[in-house]
């Protein structure tokens, strides 16, 4: 017998009997990762480099050629920038106004219960409702927005069907939807910060304003690189507001990333350019969210 057989610890049945238990406890949790993350994403891989329709028995291996095809098109840098600057937009300003109304729903003012309710109702409404409703209030005839802009003597644009104007609304509707559940977020990270550094603060000689950037912004920290992480992601996966009131368009103005995918995949039936937008999804995504836990959470206090 070997000096290392001799001197490696024998393992007790309590031991094995702990290990088979854990391993039994993960099995489930693994076969659903394994059966709809990561093999979709090794055979959605395989589906990038052929050609297929999706019908047709034949699949074609083509290579890199639908990646080529895919990038250097048009269209796409058109999505790309779309998504970009819908994704920009939506997170900045849905942050924003989330934290503004949390500061001031945190204060003792009446009503504040039902107003706290009525702002994270949208959140729970289904996309595809709220956006059939925004396309009467966006009707450039006869819809409530063309009412009020009407009182003070302007005329509604017609939002879903200008290039100009399509993706201002989008933004209305999306922005709309989301801001409540930041500012209940938000909310609940308020109460989590200890009252007696505003104190301390305020001993210290600090305003309103040095106790709301030295107290209550780190105090938020961990809330707000929370909601980042998950604000970006939710923007690339927007689909059903997308769907219902613009189908993408009018000539590209609204088309993203998750619908340019549904477009290839579901509309034009092709399996492999289809493939390559979801790669791309899935590697800007992947690098968006190694660079926010890589460098701005360094900024995150943690208390």
């Amino acid at each position: 017998m070997s000096a290392f057989s001799r001197s490696r610890p024998r393992v007790s049945a309590r031991e094995w009997h702990e290990r088979l238990l854990f391993l039994l406890l993960i099995s489930p949790n693994v076969l659903l990762l394994a059966a709809f993350t990561f093999w979709p994403m090794i055979y959605n891989a395989y589906l990038s480099t052929i050609s297929w329709n999706f019908l047709s028995p034949v699949q074609r291996f083509v290579g890199l050629r639908n990646y080529e095809t895919v990038l250097s098109s048009e269209i796409f840098r058109i999505v790309l920038i779309n998504t970009a600057v819908f994704t920009v937009v939506s997170v900045t300003v849905t942050m924003v106004l989330g934290l503004g109304l949390a500061l001031l729903l945190n204060q003792p003012l009446r009503w504040r219960n039902g107003a706290r309710a009525v702002l994270f109702t949208p959140t729970m409404l289904s996309g595809a409702a709220i956006a059939i409703v925004w396309i009467y209030i966006f009707d450039p005839r006869f819809g409530l927005l063309a009412q009020i802009l009407g009182w003070f003597g302007f005329r509604s644009p017609n939002w879903l069907a200008d290039p100009n104007w399509a993706m201002t609304a989008l933004l209305i509707v999306y922005i709309w939807k989301n801001a409540g559940y930041a500012v209940v977020i938000y909310l609940a990270g308020l109460q989590t910060i200890d009252q007696t550094l505003y104190e301390a603060a305020r001993i210290d000689g600090a305003g309103p304003w040095g106790q709301f950037w030295h107290v209550t912004l780190p105090g938020l920290s961990p809330i707000s690189f929370f909601l980042l992480v998950t604000s970006v992601l939710a923007c690339f996966q927007a689909f059903d507001i997308i769907q219902v009131m613009t189908e993408g368009g009018p000539v590209n103005a609204t088309n993203m990333l998750v619908y340019h995918l549904y477009e290839r995949g579901f509309i034009q039936s092709q399996a492999g350019p289809a493939g390559v937008v979801a790669m791309v999804m899935f590697v800007v995504m992947l690098i968006l969210t190694i660079l926010q836990l890589r460098f701005i959470e360094r900024r995150v206090h943690y208390s």
